[in-house]
């Protein structure tokens, strides 16, 4: 018990809030920014393309740190060159997963290479893998904002071409949808999430916001308007909540606090799911068994 209070003391509470309210605002933001990209992630299979970006979005926020720029904009310049790299790459899933698999050392050992070099403190280090709750200035809220701002408008114009393009390729392909420049554009829209996702929980977890409100939303339902939906609210929740949890905590970063609300929303979507399904096959049994008692009812 003595280690629990030491964990979590949620002394000074309400100070505290006041401080990271451009944090909390940057965390809602990527709540709606990620909950919406995710549903395309898991629709394409990409998480390993998501991690790959994030790699060289964290090499690009180690630079950016080394030689004194913004970080948020190194991580953006990092996140949108692997995006772009990998979507050039191909469209299809083999291509991406090579190409990505050669990204994620490289932008992984560059990123630490920078980190290695920089002299300045190691919270900030820390910070760009596991994500810091009062990062967030004024001015690179800012730049989230207006980077969400062009990611939401960017899935408002191609969300039904590319939802189809996600869900049967060739055949969007077949009826003239243009697959190979809506892959490259959904993973510029990608990288720009990456680069949100990365100031709140760092490098390393950044697949909590990105995948899991969409796997979670898919175990729930499969109403094209309800997963979104449900992917949003889910993710804005981890987010949000990992912040304000994380301010009781003065030793534990938020990404853990993050990670860990989002995978109890899995955990509890998919015993839900589970229990759907049983119940859609005890009333598919039920209407097998009415049928073959009734043949007449089968043929009309």
């Amino acid at each position: 018990m003595s280690e629990l209070g030491e964990l979590f003391t949620f002394e000074d509470y309400g100070e505290l809030l006041g401080l990271v309210a451009n944090s909390i605002l940057a965390a809602a933001l990527l709540g709606v920014v990620g909950g919406l990209v995710s549903v395309f992630v898991v629709a394409r299979d990409i998480p390993f393309a998501v991690h790959g970006v994030s790699e060289l979005s964290f090499a690009g926020a180690g630079f950016a740190l080394l030689v004194g720029w913004d970080v948020v904009t190194g991580s953006i310049v990092g996140s949108l060159i692997a995006a772009l790299i990998i979507g050039l790459g191909g469209t299809k899933a083999g291509q991406r997963n090579a190409i990505t698999g050669v990204l994620m050392p490289f932008g992984l050992g560059l990123g630490i290479l920078f980190l290695a070099l920089y002299d300045g403190r190691a919270a900030n280090k820390f910070g760009l893998l596991t994500g810091q709750i009062v990062a967030i200035t004024p001015a690179q809220l800012r730049l989230l904002v207006v980077c969400a701002v062009i990611v939401l408008a960017a899935l408002a114009v191609m969300w039904r071409p590319l939802m189809f393009a996600s869900v049967d390729g060739e055949v969007a392909r077949a009826r003239g949808v243009p697959v190979g420049a809506l892959s490259i554009a959904f993973m510029l829209v990608l990288g720009l999430a990456v680069a949100l996702s990365v100031q709140v929980v760092g490098v390393l977890l950044v697949l909590a916001l990105l995948v899991t409100p969409a796997a979670a939303a898919s175990q729930v339902s499969a109403n094209p308007f309800v997963v979104p939906v449900l992917s949003v609210v889910f993710a804005t929740v981890s987010s949000v909540g990992g912040i304000l949890i994380a301010l009781g905590s003065p030793i534990v970063p938020i990404s853990p606090f993050v990670t860990t609300i989002s995978f109890a929303i899995y955990l509890v979507c998919r015993a839900w799911g589970a229990r759907r399904m049983r119940r859609l096959g005890r009333q598919r049994s039920r209407r097998e068994a009415t049928l073959d008692r009734h043949p007449s009812l089968r043929a009309s």
